[in-house]
């Protein structure tokens, strides 16, 4: 797939959620835009994602009734967010976020809308709200992109029904009720019914939503608009000339190619994760190296490419409280075609009644019920101990909620359990025999929980305490919708390690997203966002979102900064 010319206004970098934004910002702008992606696919980590966008103070919220301010969502960011508030990116971030959804509303296909209940991940802090501040996309059907949709990365397989159909957060309850509902039956038999109309013209489900629906509203814009895209690109270096960054050298159909950017180049590869040496830099020694992050298959990052540019770098980082990852426990497993996988325990299981968490003493750790980044800086405070920490539930839990990758209502799980991904016993005891944990130890652990648990109380570790545990918990069970009993043989334990979901350094810029040199300087003609940029919660997670709120902001940022002052 070649170019169609040598010489644009943009040149993006990597086809994810950032670089698309960007892209389609540009060309909306009026100016011509080549995106070039490594792998075959357009969407990155975006694609497999939760598709949350968390930009506070945003008019969509205000619109539902939801009440926010700029002034409220700083008070929450200086509780919980390092430095952010003498960071000016932070400033333009809080100050600019409405204007970049304004723009994608009025002016692409993107389309968002407020999650009116979906707490920030720290409800208790001043400032905080119980939602609005995340948006989700608004549900897209792929039909609309034609042979695009083979374009389009596809969800990660474990999160879809019958090989390629997708549920909405909204829908996910309902299945869990169609057994006992009327109504929520016949809801479930219109979705599979319509799923099955679907793939008799496509290889899944096109009514997409989630992270899915915003790659794909970010692919039909960058279609209507005129965005050039070429996957399977490779680029080996940032070209020089007239003192700023004034193109790339690629290798496209295995041919050289030199391709000249007339207003920037913005690099938006993904960031770091799948590259050890770097990734070590800023984590703990004992997070490994495990991501639930999209591997763009360089043999570089975008990071890199910047810093033979000349760009600077986050420093390294000191320990658990400096570390600059997003965290989250997962799973490990091999999918039947032989290819290693993860994963990643977000929200479908840990909050929900009738699981613990327990680490190789046989003893709870942590609340399960807090967020996945809380979940895994828990284990991180003692991973001698709690790397890897066990899931464990009964078997009324594993039927309703499943646990990782094995599904509710599974008829038989003994695929899992034969693969050594799931581990069974017929009591506490074997259980921790199973998993290789002190089975007195163990079985004190659940009988405490379990006495407590019968009343909804968990007076070790107040789980279901805030709005987020219980938002994530199932709001059907009472009198805690995260606390149940663990009774019912037989006995199942995961296991699960840290992982990333994106690394928090990058390449160090500006408030408009300009690289900028170790001294400070600007690199002319060079822009960074979405996890190739230093990121501005400098590896705080305070709420659901905060990697696609600032990708999507600073695409805006860096690509409108980038298109002025060009004559078209």
């Amino acid at each position: 797939m070649s170019t169609e010319r040598d010489t644009y206004d943009v040149v993006v970098i990597g086809g994810g959620g950032a670089g698309l934004a960007a892209a389609i910002t540009a060309a909306s702008l009026g100016r011509s835009v080549l995106v070039l992606e490594h792998t075959d696919k357009i969407g990155g980590t975006t694609a497999i994602s939760g598709g949350m966008v968390w930009v506070p103070a945003n008019y969509k919220m205000l619109e539902a009734g939801l009440a926010d301010t700029t002034q409220a969502a700083w008070q929450y960011l200086r509780t919980t967010v390092p430095g952010c508030e003498n960071d000016p990116r932070m400033c333009a971030f809080v100050a600019r976020g409405n204007e970049a959804v304004h723009f994608f509303d009025e002016r692409t296909a993107v389309k968002l809308r407020p999650v009116r209940r979906y707490p920030d991940y720290y409800p208790d802090l001043p400032g905080a709200t119980a939602g609005g501040r995340v948006l989700e996309p608004v549900p897209f059907d792929a039909r609309s992109l034609g042979k695009d949709f083979a374009l389009l990365r596809d969800p990660l397989a474990e999160f879809l029904l019958f090989g390629g159909m997708m549920i909405s957060r909204e829908d996910i309850p309902v299945f869990r009720r169609m057994g006992r509902s009327p109504r929520a039956l016949w809801h479930v038999a219109k979705l599979v019914l319509r799923y099955a109309r679907q793939r008799v013209h496509a290889h899944r489900g096109t009514s997409l939503v989630l992270g899915n629906a915003l790659a794909a509203r970010l692919l039909r814009s960058a279609r209507d608009l005129g965005v050039e895209i070429v996957a399977r690109a490779s680029v080996s270096k940032l070209v020089t000339g007239d003192g700023r960054i004034a193109g790339v050298e690629a290798t496209i159909d295995g041919r050289s190619a030199t391709l000249c950017a007339r207003c920037g180049v913005i690099v938006a590869t993904g960031g770091i994760s799948h590259f050890p040496e770097l990734r070590r830099m800023y984590v703990p020694r004992a997070a490994g190296d495990l991501s639930a992050t999209v591997a763009a298959g360089a043999s570089y990052a975008g990071v890199e490419l910047a810093r033979a540019a000349g760009a600077a770098v986050t420093p390294p980082s000191a320990g658990l409280n400096d570390a600059k990852g997003w965290w989250v426990p997962v799973s490990r497993f091999v999918r039947r075609d032989g290819s290693a996988a993860v994963f990643p325990h977000v929200v479908t299981d840990r909050a929900k009644p009738g699981l613990i968490a327990v680490n190789k003493d046989g003893r709870r750790f942590v609340n399960e019920a807090v967020s996945y980044h809380e979940f895994v800086r828990g284990q991180l405070r003692d991973p001698e101990r709690s790397v890897p920490a066990w899931l464990l539930c009964d078997s009324a839990f594993l039927w309703k909620y499943g646990l990782g990758r094995v599904r509710p209502f599974a008829l038989s799980v003994r695929r899992y359990v034969e693969s050594g991904y799931l581990k069974r016993a017929a009591t506490i005891e074997d259980l921790a025999a199973a998993i290789g944990v002190p089975a007195l130890a163990l079985a004190d652990t659940v009988r405490k929980y379990n006495a407590a648990a019968a009343t909804g109380e968990d007076p070790e570790f107040g789980r279901g305490s805030n709005i987020y545990q219980r938002h994530l918990g199932d709001v059907e069970h009472q009198p805690n919708p995260c606390v149940a009993p663990i009774e019912r043989a037989p006995f199942y334990a995961v296991a699960v390690y840290p992982a990333d979901l994106g690394m928090a350094a990058g390449v160090v810029t500006d408030e408009y997203a300009r690289v900028l040199t170790p001294d400070g300087r600007v690199i002319e003609g060079l822009y960074a966002c979405g996890n190739d940029m230093h990121s501005i919660m400098n590896g705080a997670y305070p709420g659901p979102g905060i990697t696609l709120g600032p990708a999507l902001v600073f695409g805006y940022i860096a690509a409108s900064h980038a298109c002025q002052g060009v004559a078209n």
